[in-house]
């Protein structure tokens, strides 16, 4: 055979040869190569086929596909960056997606829910602890995203917009603030930033002082859910989440603003990603002289969060908020009509640093560390008020005939008719063993450390497990006063649950935990959901009908003057560990709760118009109440007359006054009802309606001295709480009939959004107890509706001049209502802020 023919069987045969070896390198290749991949369903878990996926980097196209028949996709890069997708399908929203990093070699999975036209629906995460549908949830949760936090510089009006849940602010801009929900106390709800608690020990949270500067969205859970998020979660959980850099590019925001009352408001955010790097900053400086003498308010908020995915599978993420304010606290002025020399200061840390692995597709794992550092001062330089007996104020300590600083001549009138007139005390005087200038330091820290792994056994059914291990740390100081408590608790939570559905029809969460407290001890949390869709959603009139049903246990911890005030606190630190022994007087327990809801969800229109109803039934168990040292021997059970003569004589001993025992229950049931829809995509409405019957089924307090023996306050016969609310009454501040209404048209340049809130008249006290002229309660009120009803309306809208440059503009309180505070608390009449926004860097790409 010629050499040339023998070379070229050579090759031919070398090239079959190395044909499979090649054809392996190819497909190696190909198996390593960027895979962006997932699954597109609708918000009740079905898939949608024929959606329209983009992929998309550096804003500009990269390639398109379409979701298979279960609602697949998948894209090939073969190169690295950050890449985004949009989504598109027949009769839904179009999705954007924020931006994420993908290596040449990475396989990332991206899961996509589509939501209808017409409805605004979100994933939540406090109703089961990982990302889910609304629709899939059976417990009630809101979620307020961008579009109702813009131009708000706090929470107070926003919080208002959603059913089952009262604010009450004790003052103007800046002033105290509690959230009540479905009945609960104030102290009854969990507050978490970015997933670490952030409230204060035993539950208490101030967001009057707390700005919407780097907040993005806050989801609130409106129930118990103890068993995902340790005690004090015994009404409901408020999540804020901080927002992500996703621009490819830097990007710079500026907002400021001027209004009435020398309000001045400045902005400034910087955000953007950098392959594996995301990164957001921001800052704000907000000041205001309110509408009262002594009330001037500054806020100062900063806020960070850096992500950083070293590999696919692995994120690391770091948040961080600083919050410093100082307020005026001229007391409740309708009741004195002289401000009080006071002010408060508050620097409140908050940090959240996550690690966050995918194991495997189907195992998810997360360590989260928390920390909290709350520093609050309370400062009084002098005592206001006119001295009556004049002069006598200045006389030595102890002088008999001393007198004491009161307010003006004025007339206390009540939402219920009933009205009082007369001077109330406002400050003691030195005579009167009070010390000027005088401070309260309060001191509240937790650090904390999460575990949490959840676990995909198939599409329809996930496993999570958890532990909590938390460090608290509180200080109550006041020094003139040899004032100088402090505290430390040690707390664990381990959480197991399983959520999931059968067939997109029903869905399911079961869960529980077991607590190990310091204070109050081990307590289990069980919880069980379930919600079912008669009628899944499809044309039509009458479509998309779902029943649910949630139940759950909970508890809270004490409040660190609870712990320090308690008969049994009072008693080990006073030589009373006799007493404890003898009498077997226990520690504080914990406070419980227990929730029964079911509600119906009905779609018309193909979800254009969406209704909801949830009832409730919530119950309160072993809250705590200060009770008078001379009414706790006779309320404690099983002493003998001797037992309690021998307690008696202690307490008088000793010098209690009040001491805190868990001598309170009461309930809450009620319905809530929302209902919103849209018109076309630009304009979408929202209403929503709840009734709420609560009532005290058992208190003791310095109130019910009559029903002990003793002497209690009347107005005409009509007993009265003073500090607390009697057996058969509602609790303070929970009004009976709650509702909002809120508007959004968002078109071309416009932004216009309109919103109101009506609130019903609610019982409450004026707290004026033995602070007449003569030291009696001739200022006291009948508890019930006391507090003015009231309707706060509010209107704001920005106009985008040129891409980067918008003018906005917020008026609040259009008519000029002065009654959205409690009884004795002028509201800040109606006031506006005008101001520019001004971006600079390319535009985000979602």
């Amino acid at each position: 055979m010629p050499f040339s023919t023998s070379l070229s069987v050579l090759f031919a045969r070398t090239r079959l040869a190395f044909l499979p070896v090649f054809l392996l390198v190819i497909a190696v290749a190909e198996a390593h190569a960027g895979v962006i991949h997932g699954t597109v369903t609708d918000t009740t878990g079905a898939t949608v086929k024929g959606a329209t996926i983009v992929l998309m980097s550096g804003g500009k196209y990269v390639s398109t596909t379409i979701s298979t028949a279960n609602g697949g996709f998948q894209f090939s890069t073969g190169r690295e960056g950050r890449f985004a997708l949009v989504i598109t399908a027949e009769n839904f929203r179009p999705l954007d997606t924020p931006t994420f990093y993908a290596g040449v070699a990475d396989d990332i999975e991206r899961n996509l829910v589509l939501e209808l036209e017409w409805v605004r629906q979100s994933i939540v995460v406090t109703a089961t602890g990982t990302p889910i549908p609304q629709e899939q949830a059976s417990a009630e949760t809101s979620v307020f995203a961008p579009l109702d936090l813009a131009r708000r510089e706090d929470f107070v009006s926003v919080l208002r917009l959603q059913p089952g849940a009262v604010v009450v602010q004790a003052g103007q801009r800046g002033a105290q603030t509690s959230l009540f929900i479905r009945g609960g106390d104030s102290n009854a709800s969990e507050f978490l930033f970015d997933g670490a608690d952030v409230d204060e020990i035993g539950g208490i949270f101030d967001f009057g002082n707390t700005s919407t500067t780097g907040v993005d969205s806050v989801e609130v859970y409106r129930g118990p859910n103890s068993s995902l998020y340790g005690a004090d979660a015994a009404s409901g959980v408020i999540s804020f989440n901080t927002p992500h850099g996703i621009a490819n590019s830097p990007q710079l925001l500026f907002n400021g603003d001027l209004g009435n009352y020398r309000t001045a408001r400045n902005q400034l955010e910087l955000a953007g990603s950098h392959k594996r790097l995301d990164y957001y900053g921001a800052y704000s400086w907000l000041q205001s002289q309110n509408d009262l003498p002594m009330d001037r308010y500054h806020l100062g908020s900063s806020a960070a969060n850096i992500g950083w995915q070293p590999i696919p599978k692995l994120q690391l993420r770091g948040i961080a908020h600083y919050g410093v304010a100082a307020t005026g606290v001229p007391n409740a002025w309708n009741f004195y009509r002289i401000a009080d020399d006071r002010k408060q200061s508050d620097q409140n840390l908050y940090v959240s640093a996550s690690l966050d692995y995918q194991l495997t597709p189907d195992f998810h794992n997360q360590v989260r560390y928390g920390a909290a550092r709350k520093r609050e001062q309370s400062m009084q330089w002098y005592p206001a008020g006119i001295c009556i007996p004049a002069g006598s104020c200045d006389l030595p300590v102890g002088s008999e005939g001393a007198g004491n600083w009161y307010g003006e001549d004025v007339t206390i009138r009540g939402a219920n008719g009933a009205q009082v007139v007369g001077q109330a005390l406002l400050n003691y005087s030195t005579a009167n063993y009070s010390i000027y200038p005088n401070r309260l330091d309060l001191v509240n820290n937790r650090d904390q450390v999460n575990y949490q792994g959840d676990i995909h056994f198939t599409p329809h059914l996930v496993g999570l497990i958890g532990f909590r291990y938390e460090n608290e740390r509180g200080v109550e100081r006041e020094p003139v006063y040899f004032l100088d408590e402090a505290a430390e608790r040690n707390n664990y939570d381990y959480l197991a649950q399983v959520h999931g559905d059968f067939k997109g029809r029903f869905f399911y969460t079961l869960g529980g935990s077991l607590q190990r407290y310091t204070v109050i001890g081990t307590q289990t949390s069980p919880r069980a959901g379930f919600s079912y869709y008669l009628f899944k959603p499809r044309p039509g009139i009458f479509n998309g009908t779902r029943i649910s049903f949630n139940f759950a246990d909970a508890v809270r911890e004490p409040t660190l003057a609870d712990q320090t005030g308690s008969l049994y606190t009072f008693l080990q630190n006073n030589g009373g560990q006799d007493t404890i022994d003898q009498l077997h007087i226990p520690q504080l327990q914990a406070p419980t709760a227990r929730t029964y809801e079911g509600g119906v969800q009905q779609g018309f229109l193909r979800d254009r118009i969406v209704f909801h109803a949830n009832f409730f039934h919530n119950q309160f168990g072993r809250q705590i109440e200060n009770v008078g040292a001379g009414l706790i021997p006779e309320l404690l059970p099983n002493l003998t007359p001797e037992e309690q003569e021998q307690l008696q004589a202690f307490l008088n001993n000793n010098g209690a006054f009040s001491l805190a025992i868990n001598s309170q229950a009461f309930r809450a049931l009620g319905f809530e009802t929302t209902v919103e829809g849209g018109i076309g995509r630009s304009f979408f409405a929202r209403g929503g309606y709840t009734y709420l019957d609560t009532v005290v089924q058992r208190s003791f307090s310095s109130d019910n001295e009559a029903l002990l023996g003793g002497y209690a306050p009347t107005y005409d016969g009509i007993p009265i709480g003073i500090y607390s609310p009697l057996k058969g009454a509602r609790p303070f501040r929970r009004p009976p009939h709650t509702g909002f209404i809120t508007g959004s048209y968002v078109k071309n340049q416009w932004t216009v959004v309109s919103t109101a809130a009506f609130v019903s008249r609610s019982d409450d006290s004026t707290f004026l107890g033995y602070s007449d002229i003569n030291q009696g309660n001739s200022l006291l009120l009948p508890n019930r509706n006391l507090d003015y009803a009231y309707a706060k309306i509010d209107f704001g809208g920005s106009y985008q001049i040129r891409p980067r440059i918008a003018v906005y503009g917020q008026a609040e309180n259009l008519t000029n209502n002065q009654h959205i505070g409690p009884i004795g608390y002028p509201s800040l009449p109606f006031n506006f802020r005008l101001g520019l926004r001004v971006m600079v860097g390319k535009t985000a790409e979602k």
